[in-house]
């Protein structure tokens, strides 16, 4: 039976002495109360000693195509397993290790190809050049509490550790938003890895930055100001928002024969205006893969419901008018939240 050890070079040995003593001596962190403790199953190690080790557990981390067959000689494999380097000094330095060693999780892990390309991207030389408030929540974004294997995955979205969710897309492969997996299964005394050659990126900005980011959204960001729902939108949460497009309210405006915003003001107040944005909210994250198959009553931050229908991508409004869902602008994460953008202001009972 191999033996499990740092394979780590001489320019690697502060890393080794790191991850020892972490390994030593665990301590509790807040992210380790929330997720059940790791039951034994016979696997090799725990999580980040597995990714650690690779290059031990070729047939681990190679598929069966890599491997050599030479009659009744030992097999030998075509190339070498990856390494996870950067990804241990990442977990070290943000204080995760121990969260990934003790939990039951399932991690999507870059290998070092995939963070020498996110060093290229973002223009830095290294691990060490990204600090860590920036690395913990990049980190977060690849672990889902529980096991989850290949066979259990279906096209949706799966929420992280990190609060938004990774998207996982089975059309010609296991893509994980735009992350090839490259090896899945890898099960670990405290869950299961699967290799993927990019590293995720988590959202940055919330509701109300995504929104005022983009110009056909402008006048729905004005009223929000106006309504001072701006500064909830945008530390509150998690929410989901059904956002009126610029056209939406200009449709609205010839529907109830007005002439301008402040004119709709004039009419509905501003409590009003703020029933009506609210009627758009919906607590939590919801994202379209999570609405089943026919027409589903959704409450709303006003108290009120309206009916969405996700087959015929439509919502209903307590006034029995229908908006569409736009597709090609669904599912638009946020740090606290999901957008979905729409065709039409929807209004509630006033």
């Amino acid at each position: 039976m191999k033996t499990l050890k740092f394979n780590l070079s001489t320019g690697k040995f502060a890393l080794a002495l790191i991850l020892s003593m972490s390994l030593a001596a665990v301590s509790c962190s807040k992210e380790e109360d929330q997720f059940q403790p790791a039951e034994p199953e016979g696997s090799l190690a725990d999580i980040p000693t597995l990714l650690e080790n690779s290059e031990l557990y070729p047939e681990l981390f190679l598929a069966e195509d890599d491997l050599l067959k030479f009659g009744g000689r030992s097999p030998a494999y075509s190339k070498r397993p990856p390494t996870f380097v950067n990804l241990i000094i990442a977990l070290v330095k943000t204080d995760l290790l121990s969260t990934v060693a003790k939990n039951q999780l399932t991690l999507f892990a870059p290998s070092d190809e995939a963070f020498n390309k996110l060093f290229k991207e973002l223009g830095v030389k290294g691990i060490w050049d990204i600090p860590a408030d920036v690395l913990r929540p990049i980190l977060l974004y690849h672990a889902v509490n529980g096991k989850v294997y290949s066979y259990q995955l279906k096209n949706g979205f799966v929420p992280t550790l990190n609060g938004a969710a990774v998207e996982v897309k089975l059309n010609g492969g296991v893509m994980i938003n735009d992350a090839k997996v490259v090896r899945a299964d890898i099960k670990a005394l405290n869950g299961v890895i699967h290799v993927i050659d990019k590293v995720l990126m988590p959202p940055t900005k919330n509701i109300v930055e995504i929104a005022a980011g983009n110009p056909n959204l402008s006048i729905l960001v004005e009223a929000v100001k106006y309504a001072e729902l701006d500064g909830v939108l945008a530390t509150g949460g998690p929410f989901t928002v059904f956002a009126p497009t610029n056209d939406a309210f200009v449709a609205l405006l010839a529907e109830l024969k007005l002439n301008s915003f402040e004119e709709l003001i004039g009419a509905i107040g501003k409590d009003g205006l703020t029933k009506v944005l609210l009627y758009h909210v919906v607590s939590g994250r919801v994202y379209s893969s999570d609405l089943p198959n026919g027409p589903l009553s959704v409450k709303t931050l006003n108290e009120q419901s309206f009916m969405i229908d996700v087959t015929k991508i439509k919502i209903t409004d307590a006034a029995k008018r229908d908006s569409f869902l736009i597709p090609d602008f669904l599912n638009i994460q946020a740090t606290n939240g999901v957008i979905h953008v729409i065709n039409r202001v929807i209004l509630p009972v006033l």
